[in-house]
């Protein structure tokens, strides 16, 4: 399939999303069945498992989960955290609290700053790092990454970004400054529904932000995250399956890097809409486990926009990268103050607590799994 076309965005174009729909909610009870007992399980399989009549089967669908975890995982749950470099940003989404409409305060951390929130962030036991910042090319762009890249790098093993879609070539140079890996999500997968969201900036672009897993694959990079921002959508089923359609594109295609999953729900924000689509906490934990035994080897990751019960629950089931103790606001962990929120976290709960509880479950919290002698 990947060979037939030049990037995702084409193959995209191939696809129906009413016709994907209606196959997903014809789903029977056989379909998952055979799915379940499936040894290598396709999309079609990956559909059943995401389809309405698979929800009956969450108990040996979690089980397998479980134990495809353990076997390529074992009982490690690695931990990030988030962070937010600045809240500046030239788009007017609907759902997020950093849009330019909403009147919040701005700010863009500067290197005092910056070496503040690192030296937090390393007294809290991190060594992996997640760079996010809002969508602003001329003052959170190439000269601010090349400026402050290099300084956050010797602070952590690993060090990810969460910024606006650049182009092929600076996601090469990035890397040379140390950047492992990055993550891009589509917000949602339907072109109609992304459309009434992105009102303006250049998140407005649909293709150019499905085409960015392409330009990230094409450089090699270590780790390529994606995901839907689940409630978006009028049906996020389907949204779902258009993850696993990606997903199964990239590792095709690009098979030297690792990818993630991220399965956020929408939270409230300064001026959020309300979700088009509600997702249960059953329906989660259905599409955490569909996505585990559809791809045993991909990462799969759980925020702090959960609840503590939810997460302490389902992390030993399918999940093995968390973050905890995140703060969405530039400057958070050194300044406490809060105003610049991009999402209001469910789990509020320290590292140590949320590590602790993984412990009681026999899980092992990993802060950090490899060293930079070991090469990249």
């Amino acid at each position: 399939m990947s060979n037939l076309y030049s990037s995702f965005p084409d193959y995209w174009q191939m696809l129906n999303w009413d016709d994907l729909a209606l196959r997903l909610r014809a789903k029977t009870a056989a379909d998952v069945e055979r799915a379940l007992q499936s040894a290598v399980r396709n999309l079609d399989d990956l559909m059943a498992l995401l389809s309405p009549a698979a929800e009956t089967y969450l108990e040996p669908m979690a089980q397998l989960a479980q134990q495809l975890t353990r076997q390529r995982f074992g009982n490690a749950v690695s931990f990030y955290l988030p962070l937010y470099l600045s809240n500046l940003c030239k788009n007017d989404c609907t759902y997020c609290g950093f849009s330019m409409s909403n009147p919040i305060k701005r700010k863009t951390l500067n290197e005092q700053e910056i070496l503040a929130e690192c030296e937090a962030i390393r007294a809290m036991g991190y060594e992996h790092i997640l760079l996010v910042t809002g969508e602003h090319q001329q003052k959170v762009g190439m000269d601010y990454f090349r400026q402050n890249l290099p300084k956050i790098r010797p602070h952590f093993s690993a060090m990810l970004m969460e910024v606006q879609p650049l182009k092929s070539e600076e996601y090469a140079e990035l890397k040379t400054l140390g950047l492992d890996g990055v993550l891009v999500y589509q917000e949602t997968y339907n072109a109609t529904e992304y459309a009434k969201h992105h009102l303006r900036g250049n998140k407005q672009d649909f293709l150019y932000r499905l085409e960015s897993q392409d330009r990230l694959g094409r450089t090699e990079i270590d780790k390529i995250g994606l995901g839907a921002l689940i409630g978006l959508s009028h049906d996020w089923r389907t949204d779902l399956y258009f993850v696993a359609e990606h997903l199964n594109y990239l590792q095709n295609r690009y098979w030297k890097s690792r990818y993630s999953i991220s399965f956020p729900r929408l939270r409230p924000c300064v001026g959020g809409v309300q979700p088009a689509s509600t997702m249960t906490d059953k329906q989660l934990l259905q599409a955490i486990c569909a996505f585990r035994l559809f791809s045993p080897e991909v990462e799969l990751s759980l925020s702090t926009r959960e609840s503590p019960y939810f997460r302490d629950n389902v992390v030993p089931i399918a999940i093995n990268t968390l973050s905890a103790g995140s703060k969405t606001q530039p400057g958070g962990y050194a300044n406490t103050e809060k105003q610049l929120d991009q999402f209001s976290p469910y789990d509020e709960r320290p590292p140590l607590e949320v590590a602790k509880a993984l412990l009681a479950k026999g899980l092992q919290p990993v802060w950090k799994d490899w060293d930079s002698y070991l090469g990249r």
